[in-house]
């Protein structure tokens, strides 16, 4: 069933805030997925030159200014930094993606890069969404917009690795609500292009496909309506990017979503009642997104 949250806020004042008007948003769809949960956010991008990777293990008790002095000795970095909460690690460096990634799995497989980039922050984990939320202190997280998904696994395994956000690339994220039946499809085209997959779930086949085509120098909506004609089966896709805020529904619109927008904000949800907190939405103009249709805002 899962759950989808998305938040882009408009005011500026409002951007300290957002991880404590995502956090109600995030827990009510707890209900439609309870094994899994994942958050991205977005903020002002670091300096130039430099890269934040969000890092998971299982353990909590993980030494991880061991790990930022062995990335130093290794790559023999100047400016850099590690900031940590619970079993998840932001590191910062200016180190090439790559190879960082590259040398964090030979010099311990257990760590599992989340995300990649200059704005971006992804924390997900396995279990009760109320729980990851209060984990991972959502309530205090700032920034312009962010995603969130709630996940009831029905085809690939319950781990961090297969939970939402899905990423791809730099600054961009994907959650999903449905089912693909080509995902396999997908994936052999995008290996024959050289894409490596981390995971056997079918929302890393949309992901990589539509980061992909932003690579091959489309836009974010030629992407989407190619996307339209290569997935096949039911989806609600949400879709963030360093500035930006994207849904779209397969065409038979099988999987919910409720799109909330006011001059402060836009919201969306899987469900309305995952809105019916946030400030002014009373006069928020509220509707249901039509099918194979691209509906895009940026920060």
């Amino acid at each position: 069933m899962c759950g989808i949250v998305g938040l882009l806020v408009r005011n500026e004042t409002m951007r300290q805030q957002l991880g404590a008007l995502m956090l109600p948003m995030f827990e009510c769809m707890a209900e439609r997925g309870p094994d899994s949960a994942g958050l991205a956010v977005f903020g002002k991008p670091i300096e130039a030159g430099l890269r934040r990777f969000n890092l998971f293990v299982p353990g909590r008790e993980y030494d991880w200014n061991a790990l930022l002095a062995a990335c130093k000795a290794r790559f023999k970095m100047g400016s850099s930094e590690i900031k940590t909460v619970s079993n998840h690690a932001a590191l910062t460096t200016s180190v090439e993606p790559d190879a960082l990634k590259a040398w964090l799995a030979e010099h311990d497989p257990r760590l599992l890069v989340l995300s990649v980039g200059r704005g971006i922050d992804v924390y997900k984990d396995m279990g009760n969404p109320r729980e990851i939320s209060r984990r991972y202190r959502f309530e205090e997280l700032q920034g312009t917009h962010g995603v969130g998904h709630t996940r009831m696994a029905t085809e690939s395994a319950v781990s961090p690795a297969h939970a939402h956000p899905y990423t791809a690339g730099e600054d961009f994220c994907l959650v999903h609500n449905g089912s693909l039946s080509n995902p396999y499809l997908l994936r052999r085209k995008l290996e024959a292009r050289g894409l490596k997959f981390e995971t056997d779930n079918d929302t890393e086949a949309a992901c990589r496909y539509v980061e992909w085509r932003l690579r091959e120098k489309d836009g974010l909506d030629k992407a989407l309506r190619a996307a339209f004609k290569e997935l096949d089966g039911f989806y609600t896709l949400l879709i963030a990017t360093a500035n930006s805020l994207t849904l779209v529904r397969d065409a038979f619109a099988c999987k919910p979503a409720v799109v909330a927008e006011t001059s402060d904000y836009v919201a969306v949800a899987s469900e309305f009642r995952s809105l019916a907190h946030l400030p002014g939405v009373a006069r928020a103009k509220i509707f249901e997104p039509y099918p194979e249709e691209v509906y895009s805002w940026t920060t």
